[in-house]
């Protein structure tokens, strides 16, 4: 693993942790990395969900601008394809995902907490998708995953204007799921990320695989997914576990087998 995103692993939840200060700003390398941390995480079986963090101050402040203030468009594929590999790395990831947001999420910092299931947000943080305002436009994912969250109409005028969103407003049109306070969110994610590591995590697999099929168009494909999914999990030791528990009215005691 590389010196900007390491993967570190306690209690069945993994932390993709970035680390490229002052600014954690997303460059091919943190792309290629992350893409690594996510292919990882998958991996292991003592990553059982998953929280991605930038640490105390910031989440991520968006691309290095300076690397490709003089690029072509030959230039900039190579960057935005890592970055956009990386993210849908991460977004097929078959554990739950968190991203534990301090600071700013914006531009690429955004789009890689958009790729997560669920965004926490510390109270003074801020979202935003501000490309726009450099003359271009979100190029990881940003105009596809941004209007399946807020709606398209609200997701253009995010995009259209380049504004950054307040923690507050951000929980209230649905671009978080959760506000805590700034020195505390990375362990609300973290509290959270373990109870998803202790549940039915081959469930939670099928669920994160059918929903994510929704949302990329054909609801016919989807239920088809959805359906094939839920009689696989018919072979599990925790679907056995679970509907006895429930027969016998107490808590499930699951292992992700």
């Amino acid at each position: 693993m590389g010196g900007f995103v390491r993967l570190e692993v306690g209690d069945g939840v993994g932390t993709i942790r970035l680390d490229r200060p002052p600014a954690n700003a997303i460059n091919i390398d943190v792309s290629t990395e992350l893409r690594e941390s996510a292919f990882e995480a998958a991996r292991r079986d003592d990553v059982r969900a998953l929280v991605v963090w930038g640490g105390e101050k910031i989440f991520a402040a968006g691309a290095d601008i300076k690397a490709m203030v003089a690029y072509g468009p030959k230039e900039i594929r190579p960057d935005v394809t890592a970055l956009g590999d990386a993210l849908v790395a991460l977004e097929d990831l078959p554990k739950v995902t968190i991203a534990a947001i301090n600071g700013f999420a914006l531009g690429g910092g955004c789009e890689l907490a958009l790729a997560c299931d669920l965004r926490f947000a510390a109270d003074d943080a801020q979202l935003g998708q501000p490309e726009i305002l450099l003359g271009i436009i979100p190029g990881a994912g940003g105009t596809q995953r941004l209007p399946r969250l807020v709606g398209p109409a609200r997701a253009k005028e995010l995009i259209y204007s380049g504004r950054r969103v307040a923690a507050d407003e951000a929980l209230s049109i649905g671009l978080v799921d959760l506000v805590a306070p700034s020195e505390g969110v990375y362990e609300r994610a973290v509290e959270h990320a373990r109870r998803y590591a202790r549940g039915p995590t081959k469930a939670l697999a099928a669920a994160k695989a059918a929903v994510n099929a929704a949302a990329r168009g054909d609801i016919r494909e989807g239920l088809e997914l959805e359906r094939a999914v839920f009689c696989d999990l018919f072979g599990t030791e925790d679907q056995k576990e679970g509907m006895r528990a429930f027969l016998e009215k107490r808590e499930p005691d699951f292992h992700g087998t």
